[in-house]
């Protein structure tokens, strides 16, 4: 069966986030003052085939973990779904 992945990376709390402070400030000088802190992360899709949709999602953790994110600063999350 084919799976699609969304995985999601952000910075994880705590660790300097250089873009999303230029962005933030971006929005505050483009008007909008009720901006707060803005956190810039990435979002990745990955479509594979798994026998079931827990195998898809294991093999994209482990995906994730070893490559896509770097667990020491990132956190991700992974959402899978079947193929359109």
């Amino acid at each position: 069966m084919r799976f699609l992945a969304k995985v999601h990376v952000t910075l994880k709390p705590g660790v300097l986030d250089p873009q999303g402070k230029a962005v933030g400030g971006a929005l505050r000088n483009l008007g909008y003052a009720q901006v707060g802190e803005v956190r810039i992360g990435k979002y990745i899709e990955v479509t594979l085939e798994a026998e079931s949709q827990e195998l898809a999602q294991a093999q994209v953790r482990e995906m994730a973990q070893r490559l896509l994110a770097n667990p020491v600063l990132e956190n991700y999350r992974v959402e899978v779904v079947p193929a359109p």
